[in-house]
């Protein structure tokens, strides 16, 4: 499986291909809507790359938004969803593409299940995030 950055004049027309990946990712969260999302992804403030297999089948979706600390750029993933992704060479194929968007590490709020599939692969837990409404 290969994954493909995909530009954002090509956003939309790839939309209905990876908004069944970002529906199941989404109802894990409250924090966006899947038409939220879209409108992240349409208006470039976040960045989309499709898991695709060899026969150019999209089978996955992840988006990133990058952001700047002191010492790091950081390629937060927003939204990751798809099937067989986290394998060592997509994460390689992962790191490439943030690199190219000058990104020095990989940052992503994740639920405990998927931290512990992402420790296999070198992330490791930094923060625990908590809430409460006001």
């Amino acid at each position: 499986m290969k994954l493909q950055h995909v530009p954002l004049e090509y956003v939309i027309s790839t939309w209905p291909k990876v908004e069944r990946f970002v529906d199941e990712a989404s109802k894990f969260g409250e924090d966006y809507t899947t038409e939220q999302i879209k409108v992240y992804l349409a208006t470039g403030q976040w960045t989309l790359a499709v898991f695709v297999d060899d026969n150019n089948e999209i089978q996955g979706a992840v988006a990133l938004s990058f952001f700047n600390y002191p010492n790091d750029r950081i390629a937060f993933i927003t939204f990751i969803g798809g099937k067989s992704i986290f394998t060592e060479d997509l994460l390689a194929q992962l790191k490439n593409l943030s690199m190219r968007f000058g990104a020095t590490k990989i940052q992503g709020a994740v639920r405990d299940s998927v931290a512990r599939l992402s420790s296999r692969l070198g992330f490791y837990k930094r923060y625990t995030i908590i809430e409460t409404k006001i």
